[in-house]
């Protein structure tokens, strides 16, 4: 399965070869068990100003920064931009009740994959559309030394969220590495786009309420249920995609 992925990446890509250095995690969903908080805290926040959506809209919309999801949704409602007040004061208050709701707890199976990542060297690298301050500043709290301030990639410096690659591409650019010495490690459709977009090897963890049919029409490699499960074929992975180098070698010696 992981070899097929692999050689469908590769033509998909236009690449020669995987060879990863370094992992570019999304946050919510995927670290911190978080979403349905984000979930409830925008949908509570949205149905308060007649904004149309339901719950699971927002596991669609996640990737987004804050103020693209509530132009979707003025968009979607009122069929028109929201105002720069209106962005401001809606995203403020879904953030209240999101620290409210909040528990703080790591994704399970989330240290098992960074773990595993750094034994065998690769770089850990956040990329999230989040703004949320609780949750970035308990990165290192949660996952001490493996984030640096410097090479996470927010809400606060992107122009364009995800599905765009943007956010991607400066992640790849903050590891110092290329696409193909990449793998992304995403829940959310808009983010699994985001990561093919920018030409990495993208894997999905499926820890919300999504059928997989969502995430793999978005365009991921591979697919887990869960985190605890990447990281328990995680040897597998790496060895598979390893082998996949040495026999492209062999091949083209």
């Amino acid at each position: 399965m992981v070899q097929q992925a692999i050689s469908q990446y590769l033509q998909k890509q236009q690449q020669t070869i995987l060879s990863p250095k370094a992992i570019l995690f999304d946050m919510d969903g995927v670290l911190y068990d978080s979403m349905r908080f984000h979930a409830r805290a925008w949908y509570e926040t949205a149905t308060r100003h007649q904004l149309v959506s339901t719950p699971e809209l927002f596991y669609l919309y996640e990737g987004r920064t804050g103020e693209s999801t509530i132009n979707e949704l003025y968009q979607k409602t009122f069929h028109r931009d929201a105002t720069e007040e209106e962005k401001k004061s809606i995203y403020k208050e879904k953030a209240a009740l999101f620290n409210q709701y909040n528990d703080g707890k790591a994704m399970q199976g989330a240290t098992e994959v960074l773990k595993a990542a750094k034994a065998y060297d690769l770089q850990t690298i956040v990329v999230t559309g989040s703004g949320q301050h609780s949750l970035i500043n308990k990165l290192q709290h949660t996952y001490p030394g493996y984030f640096k301030q410097e090479k996470m990639v927010t809400a606060f410096g992107v122009k364009f969220g995800k599905p765009h690659p943007e956010p991607y591409l400066m992640g790849l650019e903050k590891a110092g590495v290329q696409a193909h010495e990449a793998l992304v490690i995403e829940n959310a459709p808009m983010g699994v786009q985001a990561g093919v977009a920018a030409g990495i090897f993208t894997i999905a963890v499926n820890t919300g309420p999504l059928d997989d049919r969502v995430l793999l029409e978005a365009g991921a490699d591979l697919l887990y249920p869960s985190m605890t499960a990447l990281a328990e074929d995680w040897d597998n992975l790496i060895s598979e995609i390893k082998n996949f180098k040495q026999i492209r070698h062999e091949l083209h010696k």
